[in-house]
């Protein structure tokens, strides 16, 4: 199991006052992450849970959770979005930033969110073998969208390690499972 904490880009923005951390296991075939918010949610825009969540394009236009799996010495990766609404979406890119079209192996992405009134915590546990054979080194990159009140958006992750916010950057995949 792994422990995160996110960082906001750029660090001297003027971002709601929170503070995103969580963890990531995987265990055989199995992978299950959990985000944890806590602080002004109020000022973040949050949109309310769907009755029937679904596969949706642009979800990180709000906010939004991600996180990116790719095999140690290997190009691809796999790109999820979950969005507090239960929409969700999963895409499969050949390299950096090349080939994203979406992941065809998932039908349904369940995943849950419980939310108080200074937290939030999404967790989802998936079948990451109909991806990846469980025998495989795994790199992992964890990054959020928020989008405030006011319609400013800042970018989350582990490392930022550009110039830009850029989650897609494989020296950013910084978890090891």
């Amino acid at each position: 199991m792994s422990n995160f904490k996110l960082h906001p880009f750029p660090p001297d923005r003027i971002v709601p006052q929170i503070e995103i951390s969580g963890r990531i296991d995987r265990h055989d075939d199995l992978l299950a992450i959990e985000y944890l918010v806590r602080g002004d949610l109020n000022a973040i825009s949050i949109d309310p849970p769907t009755g029937s969540p679904t596969r949706k394009l642009d979800l990180w236009t709000a906010t939004c959770f991600e996180f990116f799996i790719g095999v140690a010495g290997s190009p691809n990766y796999w790109e999820f979005n979950l969005a507090p609404t239960g929409d969700w979406n999963v895409y499969v890119l050949d390299d950096y930033r090349q080939g994203l079209r979406s992941e065809i192996a998932f039908e349904l992405l369940p995943y849950t969110i419980n939310r108080s009134a200074n937290s939030l915590i999404l967790k989802l546990e998936f079948n990451l073998g109909k991806l990846i054979k469980n025998d495989l080194k795994l790199e992992v990159a964890v990054t959020a969208v928020i989008k405030s009140n006011q319609a400013e958006i800042s970018y989350w992750a582990l490392t930022h390690t550009g110039t830009e916010a850029d989650f897609h950057r494989r020296d950013s995949f910084t978890i090891a499972l």
